[in-house]
């Protein structure tokens, strides 16, 4: 049986806690579709396209993953993509309540589609994209916690925001 899964976020940005469960959810689902929130009602750092190529670089060694963006309910874009599962993460129990309840929502919205969480590895449960933002925008060291392109694009906008101001 051939199942897609998907896993959403704003990725703003993409940590070592996300790529620890794409790779991991990589392993049980034929295909996974990382999909990118375009409007979250959050005001993210990065622009859209900017997540969506940080997300690419950091998993491109990944043959079965795809990454995409999408707009309007997941429930309704997990169905477009034929995708049955939502992957979600679980750092720790405060969690747990909000991703219960969305589990829920969604499978009244949609009852065909499941969702999974996963607990990322321990060393990256205190890991959140917001902490990295916080970390980097006080000049602290994040490269222990995403890939380098992301610490270089997070220093880049750090630059370009001081240079505007």
């Amino acid at each position: 049986m051939s199942i897609t899964a998907i896993y959403p976020g704003t990725f703003d940005p993409i940590t070592h806690g996300h790529t620890d469960l794409v790779q991991r959810a990589s392993r049980l689902f034929e295909k996974v579709i990382v999909a990118v929130a375009a409007d979250t009602g959050k005001k993210p750092v990065f622009s859209i396209e900017q997540r969506l190529a940080l997300a690419k670089q950091t998993l491109d060694d990944l043959p079965n993953i795809e990454i995409t963006s999408f707009d309007g309910l997941l429930v309704n874009y997990a169905m477009q993509r034929n995708a049955s599962v939502i992957i979600r993460g679980l750092r720790a129990v405060s969690d747990f309540e909000y991703e219960v309840q969305l589990a829920a929502m969604n499978r009244r919205l949609q009852w065909e589609v499941e969702t999974l969480f996963l607990a990322p590895a321990e060393q990256f449960t205190f890991i959140s994209s917001s902490l990295i933002r916080q970390i980097a925008a006080l000049g602290g060291d994040v490269s222990q916690f995403v890939a380098p392109c992301v610490q270089q694009a997070l220093q880049q906008q750090l630059a370009d925001k001081k240079q505007s101001s």
